[in-house]
């Protein structure tokens, strides 16, 4: 089990036939695993309990009580349970050691209050999360190692594919590259399936989708003036949202930008929707910085990247927003024009135009303006992505019945601590089911043919009959 943040997800081996038995099963020394289900609980991540006794806990306790359920009674207390945590527990990490450590600690309380096998709570570098996320998306797609119908794992010989993963507080790109990687804490070097792989992988801490849109209207407020009221170019025309000013510079992300004078966090900040693209584009673009490199080349904020190459799944966040302007403005969104086009379309319509076309997206139709201009600018300007490679990049939820994320990822470089057990154990025919479905194979063609055989010998004889008569 994984218990990441803010969902949970059960992971089985792939040689699980019915939740009666329980084998490990390894390939190369790497788990073979599968997702069985997952779990998403009301509210945000544990990061967003701070200050709350018990809250955090509590939040995980529906999961946990649906893997009671999903989990074999008898295998309760062997099944090792990890608790991943990312991005915002990284920046509560930073802004408080202690408030992030009670964080961790009780959720701990919450989870050995169960007969599993608490493994833990590490929260993972920006280096993992990009890492993890890599894994899971090529084993998914079975790039890794694939099941034959002879009843073997075979190696695919299939290219990778890169990762780009969009957060709350984070994004991260991964890739192999046969690039040299000039900083090396963008470096990964993985040997999975008895193979191993070279990667590139940043990941931009305060660039996930929460952080950017408090980034902006923090921008926003600095730039315009503290004076209580403030034009959003990002948000559609007749939105209007009142909330307090310290709500916006509580972030690690946001507190270099605090006023520096006439500051009073309790007072009421009044955000008005203007609706304009080139405002809101350019206002997104000065978040980042494209001005120095210390290396050959850079994506941004002096960030080191070789030239992305091959094809990309994007997944979390990124899938929401290409999702959205599919299906709101009809455009397809598989090149750098389209995504420019759309993400226009949608920053020029008015609240009311855009409740008609997504009622059902009511509470997050504010953000979809911000978040589309900072997918393009990110994705065209900061990656690099062109009208040749842009194209190469598939927005996914999932791939086969499992969900796209580093969770499985994560349990696969785990799986490396569990013990493995008999690689005869396989997701398919026993041998002797092998032996019999081959001995039916021959013997249903030969009786077929012994059949015809005796048809043909007996009309044959009537025939001879029917001429002495």
């Amino acid at each position: 089990i994984i218990l990441n943040q803010p969902f949970l997800s059960i992971f089985l081996p792939l040689s699980l036939t019915s939740l009666s038995s329980w084998p490990a099963d390894k390939q190369n020394g790497t788990g073979v695993v599968t997702q069985h289900s997952e779990c998403h609980p009301k509210g945000g991540g544990i990061s967003s309990y701070v200050g709350q006794q018990g809250a955090a806990g509590r939040s995980l306790q529906v999961c946990l009580d649906q893997a009671m359920q999903d989990i074999p009674r008898a295998r309760h207390h062997l099944t090792p349970v990890y608790l991943g945590a990312t991005a915002g527990m990284r920046l509560l990490n930073i802004s408080s050691p202690v408030q992030s450590a009670q964080v961790l600690q009780e959720v701990g309380y919450k989870i050995q209050s169960y007969p599993f096998n608490y493994q833990g709570a590490a929260i993972l570098s920006g280096q993992e999360e990009g890492a993890y996320g890599w894994v899971t998306v090529n084993y998914l797609l079975e790039n890794f190692i694939k099941y034959g119908f002879v009843g073997r794992w075979l190696s695919p010989g299939r290219q990778t594919v890169g990762a780009l993963d969009f957060g709350g507080a984070s994004t991260q790109i991964t890739f192999v590259t046969k690039d040299e990687v000039e900083d090396e804490s963008d470096r990964v070097k993985l040997r999975l399936y008895g193979h191993d792989y070279s990667l590139y992988t940043h990941s931009f801490l305060c660039y996930g989708r929460d952080q950017v849109l408090k980034r902006l209207l923090a921008h926003l407020v600095t730039t315009q003036g503290h004076t209580g009221t403030v034009a959003h170019p990002c948000f559609p025309a007749g939105y209007i949202v009142t909330m307090k000013l310290g709500t916006l510079f509580d972030s690690p992300c946001t507190v270099a930008q605090t006023p520096s004078y006439s500051y009073n966090p309790q007072a009421a900040l009044s955000v008005k929707g203007t609706g304009d693209y080139d405002h809101c584009l350019g206002n997104i673009t000065e978040i980042f910085s494209f001005h120095s490199c210390p290396f050959s080349q850079c994506s941004f904020d002096k960030v080191f990247q070789p030239n992305v190459s091959g094809s990309f799944m994007a997944f979390s966040a990124f899938f929401y927003i290409h999702q959205f302007l599919q299906t709101t403005t009809g455009i397809p969104v598989t090149t750098p024009a389209q995504l420019e086009e759309a993400a226009h379309s949608i920053c020029n319509m008015s609240i009311n135009e855009m409740l008609v076309l997504a009622p059902d997206q009511e509470p997050r139709l504010q953000d979809f303006c911000a978040a589309s201009v900072f997918t393009k600018v990110l994705f065209t300007r900061g990656y690099g992505f062109d009208e040749i490679s842009f194209p190469h990049i598939s927005f996914q939820k999932k791939a086969g019945d499992a969900s796209v994320g580093w969770a499985l990822g994560y349990m696969l470089s785990l799986s490396s601590l569990l013990p493995g057990e008999s690689v005869g154990l396989r997701k398919a025919l026993k041998p002797g089911a092998w032996a019999a479905l081959l001995f039916l194979l021959v013997l249903l063609p030969a009786t077929a043919l012994m059949y015809v055989s005796l048809q043909a010998c007996r009309r044959k004889k009537k025939g001879s009959s029917d001429t002495a008569s």
